[in-house]
């Protein structure tokens, strides 16, 4: 008796949220969460997550170093709704209060390299720059770069039909080069 094919595909997620670039501000910390469709599913690792608060470094650069790891696991049985990561940085205003210093939000890589856009207001809900209703009345400035390192594994899209590039990737993409990505 033959066995069946498989009936969803996998798309494993690991990395990091490397560092940052802002330089106006310091002190600052990020969330991330994920945002996919209905046909989506995590079945591991962790969809959110929040990193701890980092200084710039004392050289030219003044970065912003978190190497705050990201590693989630996602079932599906179509790309419609491909998982998008959207990124928050806190720090804290003239008055110790921590508030927003920018939003961003990009697909997870299917093929090596991808970008942010930049989101001034606070939004009550952070999801929502992964989402196009709204958007048009919203006025955005670029406040400094992000960068994310992704590395993607895919399992059986080949084997639902799906092209997922050359043959001799077997499935796999990565890891991206880290992505430095305006706000």
């Amino acid at each position: 008796m033959a066995a069946a094919g498989p009936s969803v595909f996998l798309l494993m997620v690991n990395g990091q949220v490397e560092s940052a670039q802002f330089p106006e501000y310091d002190d600052l910390y990020c969330k991330y969460c994920f945002v996919y469709g209905q046909d989506w599913a995590p079945t591991a690792g962790l969809e959110e997550g929040i990193s701890q608060i980092t200084s710039k470094s004392q050289d030219v650069r003044q970065a912003l170093v978190w190497n705050f790891p990201i590693d989630v696991t996602f079932k599906s049985t179509n790309p419609y709704g491909w998982p998008q990561i959207v990124l928050s940085v806190y720090g804290p205003d003239v008055f110790g209060n921590d508030v927003v210093r920018g939003y961003g939000a990009v697909h997870v890589p299917f093929s090596p390299g991808s970008w942010f856009m930049g989101r001034r207001p606070e939004y009550t809900d952070p999801k929502v720059v992964a989402q196009g209703e709204g958007r048009e009345v919203t006025r955005v400035r670029s406040q400094g770069f992000v960068t994310l390192l992704f590395n993607v594994v895919t399992k059986d899209m080949r084997k639902l039909g799906y092209d997922t590039g050359p043959p001799d990737t077997q499935g796999v993409s990565g890891p991206s080069p880290p992505q430095g990505l305006p706000w």
